[in-house]
C-alpha cells in the first residue's frame, strides 16, 4: 500500500531518504559523522515546510512495516523549502552551505529521493513508488515531472527510460554530473 508519509514514520523513512541521497547526505550538510546526518534528517522529516518533510513523502507500506519512500515536491519551491534545512545548520553545526546548486526548476514535479530497503528490491516497489509520484504530480496539475540519475547509474537509467521519462539534458548538482531526466504528463 503507498500512502502519505507520517510524522511516525521517521525511524522507517529516514534511513531510506539518506540511503537514495548516498555521498549528497553528507555534502549538502557538510557534516561527516552519519549519526548526525541521521538526526538532522529525522528532525527535519518531523517538521513541516522543508524539502525532506513528511509532507513531501509517500511511503509504500507492506505488513506494517515501510519497504520504500518517495519525497517529491514543486520544484519551483525548492529555495523555498531548502532555506530552513540550510538555515538550522548554520545554526547547529556551524556548516556554510547558504548555496548548493539546484537540482530542480521551476514548471517541474521534482521526484527527489526514490528508495526500497535493500532486503525488498526486485519486487516493483520502486516502479509502484514511481508511478504514485506520477499520479500525485497530476493531481497537483502538474505537466512536467523532473528527476536526476547519477551518469553511472545505469539500471536507474534503464528503468525511467521504461517508466517513460527521457533525458532532457546533463545536470552538475554537487560536483557530480547526472542526467536531468523528466516525464511529461499529457
Amino acid at each position: 500500500m503507498i500512502r502519505p508519509a507520517k510524522p511516525a514514520d521517521t525511524e522507517e523513512v529516514v534511513p531510506l531518504i539518506i540511503q537514495a541521497m548516498g555521498k549528497l547526505a553528507k555534502k549538502l550538510t557538510n557534516v561527516e559523522d552519519d549519526e548526525i546526518i541521521n538526526r538532522i534528517f529525522k528532525h527535519f522529516f518531523q517538521q513541516k515546510n522543508n524539502q525532506y518533510s513528511y509532507e513531501n513523502t509517500l511511503v509504500f507500506e507492506d505488513g506494517g512495516k515501510i519497504l520504500g519512500s518517495l519525497n517529491a515536491y514543486d520544484g519551483e519551491k525548492l529555495l523555498m523549502l531548502r532555506q530552513p534545512f540550510l538555515a538550522y545548520l548554520a545554526e547547529h553545526y556551524q556548516t556554510n552551505n547558504n548555496n548548493p546548486s539546484t537540482e530542480t526548476q521551476s514548471g517541474e514535479f521534482y521526484l527527489d529521493t526514490i528508495s526500497v530497503n535493500p532486503l525488498a528490491q526486485g519486487k516493483g516497489i520502486g516502479k509502484q513508488l514511481i508511478k504514485a509520484g506520477i499520479d500525485w504530480a497530476k493531481q497537483l496539475d502538474h505537466h512536467t515531472i523532473g528527476l536526476l540519475v547519477e551518469q553511472n547509474n545505469e539500471n536507474a537509467l534503464k528503468l525511467y527510460e521504461k517508466m517513460g521519462f527521457s533525458v532532457q539534458n546533463e545536470k552538475e548538482f554537487m560536483g557530480v554530473l547526472y542526467h536531468h531526466m523528466v516525464f511529461k504528463l499529457k
